[in-house]
């Protein structure tokens, strides 16, 4: 089932209680939409934990999948960012 999340900045409430894949997955839909393209940074784990109204160590371990997809890649101290390419 597909999860309406509200834009950063929006006011529209997102549903509460995603799982980490369905956040995952929603991530993956805007990198993939170019919401998030390549070279951007994600929104930090506080900013996406707000977003969707988790836990951070929900959106720790949607980053998790979302790196085992090769999507995405961290830097230590800096920040996860889109991967270059496919």
């Amino acid at each position: 089932m597909a999860h309406s999340v509200s834009q950063p900045g929006s006011t529209t409430v997102p549903p509460t209680h995603m799982s980490y894949r369905a956040i995952a997955d929603d991530i993956t839909a805007r990198i993939k939409s170019g919401e998030y393209p390549p070279g951007a940074q994600l929104p930090s784990t506080a900013a996406l934990a707000e977003l969707y109204s988790v836990n951070r160590s929900t959106i720790v371990r949607a980053v998790g999948l979302l790196h085992e997809r090769r999507l995405v890649e961290g830097i230590a101290g800096v920040g996860v960012f889109v991967v270059e390419g496919p």
